[in-house]
């Protein structure tokens, strides 16, 4: 089924959550998100291998170095990111997504605006963060 979004389109309370156009608007931004990050990490890869030039000075070399790692490091990141998107989009496909994993009750639209790729709900979220916090005391 296909849906099209009106331009100004924006979920609200006022309508059955998830719906064809809510999933439709998740879709799209997880779709651009993506997109982004893909444009992104071509770019990196292009700088990273232009960027094979070994510097005659000791302190530009260093300082090369630590870019080259923090770029690999954003990159990593990235394509962690990109595996979340991809993982929501599939939930999108199979009719689960905006649910909490651990409760199946709604997440906010608030909370999937911000972090699209959320699957626990922010209370859900918050006994999770502190549980880890009191297993890491221990």
């Amino acid at each position: 089924m296909t849906v099209t979004l009106p331009p100004d389109y924006r979920p609200s309370d006022d309508e059955p959550f998830m719906n064809d156009l809510q999933r439709e608007y998740f879709r799209q931004k997880l779709l651009k998100w993506r997109a982004e990050l893909h444009r992104e990490a071509e770019e990196t890869l292009e700088h990273l291998q232009e960027g094979g030039l070994q510097e005659p000075d000791l302190a530009d070399r260093a300082s090369a170095e630590m870019d080259r790692s923090l770029e690999l490091r954003t990159r990593d990141r990235a394509r962690k990111l990109i595996s979340k998107i991809d993982a929501a989009l599939n939930r999108i496909e199979e009719g689960t997504y905006g649910y909490c994993e651990e409760t199946n009750e709604p997440i906010s639209l608030k909370r999937l605006e911000a972090r699209p790729i959320a699957t626990l709900s922010i209370e859900a979220q918050e006994r999770h963060e502190r549980m880890e916090r009191t297993h890491r005391s221990d």
